[in-house]
């Protein structure tokens, strides 16, 4: 029997098909290359563990709507060697380095020009580092780490901000669209990175207060169900309101954005505010109400579960 897509429905642009590679198979990149699949492009995968890049073929292979044709390589290096544009999403700086560079990274398979696309939430000097390294190749790198979580991946609707060149930015955004409703150049090398940061520090002071506020008026014995659909139509909106909110009060903390992968986020930010000087107090105490969760045992449970401290 065939596999059953893991993508929702998506309506793609028309772009020129390229021959891409896609590295890292994880809950964000095995939907986001199936989506360049399904806009046409040529797509190798790579992942770590053979058997999730044997299991995106196999889904891919059989779904007459993705045009490309896909296959695996045993390397990164491999992956590379026939792609126009690659693109990466794996877990932090060292998984990053170890796919990129030595003899069976990534840009020792790329030809001349090409252009790498990170968009792994790494650090910005990893971001710089690799830029200069790729430089130092004739080669291009991009750092375009995304906002919109696991939904947003199978959605094909994420925001990716980008850190590197005009050039390079230009050359890779229309595919890159494939997966998006937002691409965007933020600046030079590491301003993507920098850029998701923000974006981390934002919603973490928000998921506070938004489990306070639920906390509160549950503790006042109030309907919050009801008082979240009055108050969503005022200046208390956000999307974790509408998209969180009554998950919080049902208790439902099973989907989304892991609190494990949020407490990496946040050390990275915490991280490059030493460095630069920013005051985020808000943002370190919301970290380390992150590690109580993790001690009660949440961490794979959604951000949202901030409340469950406070049950």
């Amino acid at each position: 029997m065939t596999q059953p897509s893991s993508l929702n429905a998506k309506t793609y642009e028309t772009t020129p098909a390229q021959s891409v590679a896609f590295i890292g198979l994880g809950v964000m990149g095995y939907p986001m290359a199936g989506h360049l699949a399904k806009a046409g492009h040529r797509v190798t995968v790579y992942n770590r563990t053979p058997a999730k890049a044997q299991a995106w073929v196999a889904e891919f292979a059989a779904d007459v709507s993705a045009k490309g044709a896909q296959g695996f390589a045993a390397t990164p290096r491999e992956a590379a060697m026939q792609a126009d544009i690659i693109f990466c999403c794996v877990g932090n700086d060292d998984d990053l380095r170890s796919v990129t560079l030595g003899a069976d990274g990534a840009f020792a398979g790329m030809r001349h020009g090409t252009i790498f696309v990170d968009h792994t939430t790494a650090s910005a000097s990893v971001a710089r580092e690799l830029s200069q390294a790729a430089h130092n190749l004739g080669l291009q790198f991009v750092d375009a780490p995304v906002s919109g979580g696991q939904a947003g991946a199978q959605n094909g609707m994420l925001t990716v901000m980008c850190g590197g060149t005009h050039a390079a930015f230009d050359h890779v955004q229309s595919t890159g669209m494939a997966f998006s409703r937002a691409f965007t150049l933020i600046g030079a090398s590491g301003a993507g990175q920098l850029a998701k940061m923000v974006n981390q520090i934002a919603i973490a002071g928000l998921v506070q207060g938004l489990s306070e506020a639920v906390a509160f008026g549950s503790h006042a014995g109030l309907d919050m169900n009801l008082v979240l659909d009055v108050i969503g139509k005022g200046a208390a909106q956000s999307w974790q309101m509408d998209n969180r909110g009554k998950t919080m009060v049902a208790g439902k903390f099973d989907f989304g954005f892991a609190v494990d992968w949020m407490r990496k986020d946040l050390g990275l930010v915490l991280d490059e505010a030493k460095v630069n000087g920013a005051r985020l107090p808000v943002t370190a105490l919301v970290d380390q109400f992150y590690a109580d969760v993790q001690q009660m045992g949440g961490k794979r449970w959604d951000t949202s579960s901030l409340i469950k401290r406070l049950k």
